[in-house]
């Protein structure tokens, strides 16, 4: 299906002013090092993520991390893991209003995971490589379980099924695949070009009825 829209970012999302010294001042250290984590790994990618900046942008000194986490790969996973709870949440409220059983919950689905790749290119990359693959960290694991989850529910539903069986386990990758590798094509200037004749929407839409016929 063709449009004269172009495939786009959904919108974004990304603070990229400093931490300070105000959330450390209220009280929230934490959040205040997880916030620091983020902006740096969506400026600079985990490669070049350090504690000490981290520190510099939260505005606290170089051993106050130490009292929430063990070592910047931690830091590293709690970005990553409020990441993907922002991600949840937005594709909960995205299936507000839009009827149970209907493809376009799917399509909701997927419009919501593809604003997350573009928005949070960092964190998303982040969740599928970098630290996060070399360390076993079950929160991770159950973190994309639920993500899928999700998905696979409104599968059911579309289908008719009874639950996760494994017609909807199928459907459901299928679906995750195409999203998932638009995703990283919609990242990269020269590939989102070739599809830029295409409407995101109608796109999805295309697919998510196609798979669940």
């Amino acid at each position: 299906m063709t449009s004269t829209k172009k495939i786009h970012s959904p919108g974004s999302n990304t603070d990229r002013q400093s931490v300070g010294k105000r959330a450390y001042h209220h009280g929230d250290l934490r959040s205040a090092l997880i916030e620091a984590t983020r902006q740096l790994v969506e400026e600079k990618g985990p490669d070049s993520f350090s504690v000490s900046e981290a520190c510099r942008r939260a505005g606290v000194s170089t051993a106050a991390p130490y009292k929430h986490f063990k070592d910047k790969t931690e830091m590293l996973v709690a970005a990553v893991l409020e990441g993907m709870g922002r991600h949840q949440n937005k594709v909960r409220a995205a299936l507000e209003g839009i009827p149970e059983g209907s493809p376009e919950r799917i399509t909701a689905i997927g419009i919501e995971y593809i604003a997350f790749a573009l928005n949070e290119p960092g964190i998303f990359r982040l969740k599928f490589g970098g630290f996060t693959d070399r360390i076993a960290d079950p929160r991770l694991e159950e973190g994309g379980q639920q993500s899928f989850g999700i998905l696979l529910t409104e599968v059911a539903k579309c289908l008719g099924e009874p639950g996760s069986t494994e017609e909807v386990r199928r459907r459901g990758f299928l679906l995750w695949s195409f999203v998932h590798g638009l995703s990283f094509i919609l990242h990269e200037k020269g590939l989102a070009e070739k599809g830029s004749e295409f409407d995101l929407h109608d796109l999805l839409e295309d697919v998510s009825e196609r798979m669940l016929s």
